[in-house]
């Protein structure tokens, strides 16, 4: 693969995964995250500091809207509006506004691949985590609906789903509850990041120029039931 890739959110975890991968299949990769080792500083939420990063960056071949937030377990009737915008500005908000601003130079060039790394929580549900599964559920309408809208131009968007995988994040929680989640894939284990960023290296390349508009799930067969 050539061409410069944006990977938002990947500055840990999956997205420095995904990163590397790119990387590795010969991308100019830029890194955009809020903290941590990023190329550039870049808060997905801010709508204005996002097209002004991505007007900086040029044309992009790639675009994986890694960046996102799941930090709160809680029953639904415990949340709140205020928590349900956080969840929605980071997890959709930010995918639309990072898409809206690459997509013109895309159209101009008459190429582009966007992967947008969502969640098996946007397609069967998630326990405790009612507004993050709303919003990822919302990325992989969001991915169909630009995927006919762009296919004249030569663009594809597809998503990827992984389901438990073994990062720092999710290391957090207790070892009991980590056994527990695993349990619920058919395979009975975590994935890892780099099992993810194989699936968003396949989607970003040429092999898939004839996929668009789907969703790929990394989730040990989690979708199926455990």
């Amino acid at each position: 693969m050539t061409g410069k890739a944006l990977v938002t959110g990947g500055a840990g975890g999956i997205g420095t995964a995904i990163a590397e991968r790119l990387a590795a299949d010969g991308l100019e990769v830029v890194v955009a995250d809020r903290a941590g080792d990023a190329t550039i500083k870049l808060d997905v939420t801010d709508f204005d500091a996002v097209h002004r990063a991505i007007a900086e960056l040029g044309p992009l071949a790639v675009l994986v809207n890694n960046a996102g937030v799941d930090d709160e377990l809680r029953p639904f009737t415990e949340t709140d509006p205020d928590s349900w915008r956080r969840m929605f500005a980071v997890n959709l908000e930010g995918v639309m506004a990072c898409t809206h601003a690459a997509l013109p130079a895309m159209q101009q060039a008459g190429y582009g691949r966007i992967v947008n790394v969502a969640s098996e929580a946007g397609r069967i549900g998630s326990n405790l985590n009612a507004a993050y599964a709303a919003a990822k559920g919302g990325v992989i309408a969001f991915a169909k609906t630009i995927a006919r809208e762009e296919a004249r131009n030569g663009i594809t968007c597809n998503c990827v789903l992984p389901g438990p995988t073994d990062t720092p994040l999710l290391r957090r929680w207790p070892q009991p509850a980590i056994d527990k989640i695993a349990r619920h894939t058919l395979l009975r284990r975590l994935g890892t990041p780099e099992e993810v960023a194989a699936a968003v290296a396949f989607l970003a390349s040429e092999e898939a120029s004839y996929i668009t508009g789907e969703t790929l799930g990394v989730s040990g067969g989690m979708a199926l039931g455990g």
